[in-house]
């Protein structure tokens, strides 16, 4: 009887989820339920899913306003009802148009208009499919209306928005919040009314009972709509299904690229090769993949054909199909890849590709893929009400001041001391937390379908210009809709725009062929920047902790390194397994220790789980759980559960099997305790090993041309550090760095021979248009001869060009700067006039007799800091203290256990909460030498002594040693004073 109801995907209007909206239901007896979100079909297919979990029959639909007025509410009879009501709506989202006064003629749908709408637009007549909808409070108008005689068109239209004066409060503030006005200012137009809630049927069939016809044309209207979807066990594949055009040809092509590439991954494949293919191949096409191998090999095909750089990762990277058509880079036999993991018969998903790009071809990637296919859209994700983002709203909507506001949001108060409209604020502010606020477009997902998107879901247009559906990944796999996974990241973007600076910078050179992997694994120079930890600039291993792993392992090949990337995350780590691996790594003698059927299990990384497909085997081989099982439990750890009530069933089975096998408890719930601890963190094999080739590719680059290398980390955002420490980094393999320059700089960095100029893009005061003009005059008309040519050929103001001068720019004038901003000043007119065009002669400048000027390498110093956001001097030449007793990095194996200070350029620093949930913090230094060291503040020095920002600091502390790598327990620090800029001492 319900045929317009509204959740918090009404955004900023509604206030419950979907779920509540039916357990609402069934508090009132209502066994037939609409849900009509505004302009919005966000939570459509999960209440159709979840309504049969409460014997309720689902109706959807949509309530199309324009702003807050209700124009008419839309219904599907069918599923291709609910397609036309979607491509209705993305119509006019796509376009930036208002909806039309009068809807549509929809040949599988019901439209219903509100009895005040229909009397604003004095509408006279209606389809077979137009109603006339009538809420409780409109019953005593019925009498007076010229409406009472439509009998088959009445319909009951009691808008569903609230349970309680306390949803209508929270509406309230969330249409405020909308419309950014205060609340006392809020238009009663831009409201629900108080009545908009729901009450039990049968008395709404009461209220009714004068209007028999009504209740009957209701009843009527919704026992016609039908809707179907599949979920869980009972869901279908709504993927693509055919690549050329049947199953019989996908296949053929499929067996055809294997047989066509075998030999270009194995030389002489054997008889394991042969037989894990024909099985993949089988599987594969008994579980209907075929498509989906076929549709992401046309992806890279594509990519490839364009010269851009890819990496094949996720569970995808078990297979060997992957491998041998080039979707992955990861040879499965080498690496012994669980194939279960890859797929298996309980496996009703397609196995995960999440394919990388380079950042920069990531979108033409995207578009590829929506000219190539037909039915495409991007996968969506709900930005929700943070905590703090809502109280400083509210607190505006309140007309709080600023510091009120401050003061709430960062939690910095007294409950006690706040007054009413404070404590109102934290109130709503709890409540509306976790309402989705506005929909974003999910990193990565990209929706390739056998069905239009619009039998789905309405689409929105986002600003990259893709359409976008209104549900997010964990409803999609719900219903059979399976992402393909396109990410951009900058780490290949480096090694792309690395190969090219190599062949401009040093074209004697024979061109890279970057895929050589399996060379670059045998490498011993590769391998021994791994050891090391010397790996500053290479994807996914130069953070602090990852390099002091790889020299705690003592890293040196590719195993090795896989092994790393899956060990230094969470799960692993929090289980102590990670220190118990390094140990038996370290000292195969330890290994003997571990449990012999774990061991047996798992003997290549010591009986210790490190890898998804570890619990697979541990749960399948070491507990007898089935395949099917074991995959609830990879699922568990990958955070893709909306309960954990399946979880939990097979947790008791896991415990109840191991007790059958006789094994004592506590083996039983150490290896437990181990599973769980994954949870949301465990790579899978395949995937570490992806990263690890990618990762190989920079380390080579950095090994044999690292300066190149380091000129394209720069150029392509960093990574883990700031830029001014790759700079440091490009320095210490050898690079000459100068400040930018007007006749040899570009936009970006560049390098010619071993040193490497800057980019006008560090100077951050420097208009864009700036930059385009210097750059465009100077590759039409040769290098700048002087400061006047400069001023004769490009339109600059002088606040501009003040900053070129104090960078230096124009040092190659061999004038001081000083002498040239009094120059610039003289020339370019102080009374800051300007003109936007460029002088058709040039003038005859006034040569000014200026007395000598000269400019100390300190204020260079302070100009860089200024401009740059770093100096480009040491920070050590720079200090104004005098330094006590100290010891340099490369020394601290000499004094273990022993207190010491060191002096370093901070890094990095970043916290961390300790189990006993104390706060410490780890930093990272480099000394006057440029080697590394790290530091452990531990809570009672945290606040005592802490790190404020870039300079260099005095630690003294205690050197301990764990597997051969030395950190420093602090005990204090200082931050040293720098000299002053002498023009602040004039």
């Amino acid at each position: 009887m319900y045929l317009n109801c509204h959740t918090y995907y009404s955004l900023r209007y509604g206030t419950f989820s979907e779920v509540d909206l039916l357990e609402l239901a069934k508090e009132n007896g209502v066994r037939i339920l609409a849900l009509t979100d505004i302009n919005n079909t966000s939570a459509c297919l999960n209440f159709i899913r979840k309504s049969i979990a409460f014997n309720i029959k689902p109706v959807i639909g949509i309530d199309f306003r324009n702003g807050a007025k209700q124009l008419y509410v839309g219904l599907a009879k069918n599923n291709q009802g609910f397609q036309e009501l979607n491509t209705f709506l993305s119509h006019h989202s796509h376009n930036k148009t208002p909806l039309p006064d009068l809807a549509p003629i929809l040949k599988n749908t019901y439209f219903i208009y509100p009895l005040e709408r229909v009397m604003e637009l004095e509408k006279k007549v209606f389809h077979d499919n137009e109603f006339i909808g009538i809420s409780i409070e409109e019953l005593k108008k019925i009498p007076f209306s010229s409406y009472k005689s439509y009998t088959d068109k009445l319909v009951i239209q009691q808008q569903v928005t609230i349970r309680s004066k306390r949803d209508f409060n929270a509406h309230r503030l969330l249409r405020a919040i909308d419309n950014n006005t205060l609340l006392s200012k809020l238009q009663k137009t831009e409201e629900c009314s108080e009545h908009d809630k729901m009450i039990p049927f049968e008395d709404l069939k009461h209220k009714f009972s004068d209007y028999p016809f009504v209740i009957s044309n209701t009843i009527k209207l919704l026992n016609s709509c039908r809707i179907d979807f599949k979920f869980g066990e009972h869901r279908i594949s709504q993927n693509q299904t055919l690549y050329l055009n049947s199953e019989k040809e996908d296949y053929q092509l499929l067996v055809k690229l294997c047989e066509d590439h075998l030999h270009k991954r194995y030389s002489q494949p054997d008889k394991k090769v042969r037989t894990r293919l024909e099985t993949e191949l089988k599987t594969i096409r008994q579980m209907n993949f075929v498509s989906y191998f076929l549709i992401n090999y046309d992806i890279i095909s594509y990519s490839k054909q364009m010269g851009y750089i890819h990496v094949g990762r996720g569970s995808g990277a078990n297979s060997i199909v992957a491998y041998i058509i080039g979707i992955t880079d990861v040879d499965p036999i080498e690496l012994d890849l669980y194939f279960e993991r890859f797929i298996n018969p309980f496996r009703a998903s397609p196995p995960d590709f999440d394919i990388d790009f380079s950042w920069k071809d990531r979108e033409d990637i995207t578009q590829y893929i929506f000219n190539r296919f037909k039915n495409v859209a991007l996968l969506a994700t709900y930005n929700t009400f943070k905590y703090k983002g809502v109280v400083r709203e509210l607190g505006k909507v309140f007309g709080l001041p600023k510091e009120e506001i401050d003061k709430l949001s960062k939690g910095n108060y007294d409950v006690k001391t706040l007054d009413e409209i404070a404590l109102l604020v934290l109130k709503y502010g709890e409540l509306i937390k976790g309402f989705p606020n506005h929909l974003s477009v999910h990193s990565c997902g990209i929706l390739i379908l056998e069905k239009p998107i619009h039998y789905y879901s309405a689409t929105d247009l986002p600003p990259k210009g893709f359409p976008t559906v209104q549900f997010d990944m964990i409803i999609a796999e719900d219903v059979g809709v399976f992402k393909f996974d396109i990410l951009g990241q900058r780490g290949l973007a480096k090694i792309k725009e690395a190969i090219e600076i190599i062949k401009y910078n040093r074209p004697e050179l024979p061109p890279i062929d970057i895929t050589q992997v399996e060379n670059f694994k045998k490498d011993p120079n590769i391998n021994n920047l791994l050891k090391q930890g010397k790996a500053i600039g290479a994807y996914y291993v130069e953070s602090p902790a990852m390099r002091g792993l790889m020299r705690k392992l003592q890293t040196q090949d590719y195993l090795g390194l896989v092994a790393a990337s899956s060990i230094i995350r969470p799960g692993v780590s929090s289980s102590g397994m990670k220190n118990e691996f390094i140990i038996r790594q370290r000292h195969p003698e330890k290994r003997k220790e571990a449990n012999p059927i774990l061991l047996e299990i798992m003997p290549e990384t010591y009986g210790i789980m490190v890898y998804q497909e570890d619990v697979l085997k541990v749960a399948n081989k070491f507990a007898g759980l089935d395949l099917g099982e074991a995959d609830v439990l990879r699922r568990g750890m990958s955070g893709k559960f909306r309960s954990r009530a399946e979880f939990t069933a097979v947790e008791e089975k896991f415990i109840n099997n191991c007790k059958a096998k006789g094994y004592p408890d506590e083996l039983t719930f150490e290896v437990w305790n181990q599973i769980k601890s994954f949870a949301g963190y465990a790579f899978a094999k395949g995937h570490s090993a992806s990263y690890a080739v990618e990762s190989y590719q920079s380390l080579y680059l950095k090994c044999y041309f690292p300066l190149e290398f380091m000129v394209a980390v720069l150029n392509n955002g960093g990574g883990f550090y700031s830029a001014e420490h790759y700079i440091h980094e490009a320095k210490m393999c050898g690079g000459v760095i100068e400040a930018p320059c007007i006749n040899k700089s570009d936009h970006p960095n560049i390098i010619r021979g071993k040193v490497i100029y800057l980019g006008f893009g560090y100077l951050k005061s420097l208009e864009i248009l700036t930059v385009k003009r210097i750059l465009t005059e100077r590759q039409f008309n040769g290098a700048f001869l002087s400061l006047d040519d400069f001023i004769d050929r490009v339109v600059i103001s002088i606040e501009q060009l003040t900053i070129l001068i104090r960078i230096d720019a124009f040092r190659f004038t061999k004038q001081s700067k000083t002498e040239l901003l009094w120059q610039a000043i003289f020339k370019l007119n102080a009374s800051k006039a300007k003109t936007t065009q460029s002088k058709l002669f040039k003038p005859n400048h006034k040569q000014f007799k200026l007395p000598s000027l000269t400019t100390t390498w300190v204020e260079n110093a302070y100009d860089q800091m200024e401009l740059l956001g770093f100096p480009l001097c040491n920070y050590f030449e720079l200090i104004n203290d005098e330094l006590i007793e100290n010891i340099k990095a490369i020394d601290m194996k000499k004094y273990i256990n022993q207190t010491v200070v060191l002096y370093g350029v901070l890094v990095n620093t970043r916290f961390h909460k300790g189990s006993n949930e104390k706060l410490m913090r780890f930093c990272t230094f480099t000394d006057r030498e440029g080697d590394y060291f790290d530091t452990v503040h531990f809570s009672k020095v945290v606040d005592k002594y802490p790190i404020n920002g870039l300079g260099v600091y005095a630690c003294c502390g205690r050197i301990v040693e764990e597997f051969d790598f030395c950190s420093l327990d602090i005990i204090w620090t200082k931050k040293l004073s720098l000299l002053q800029d002498p023009r602040s001492l004039n």
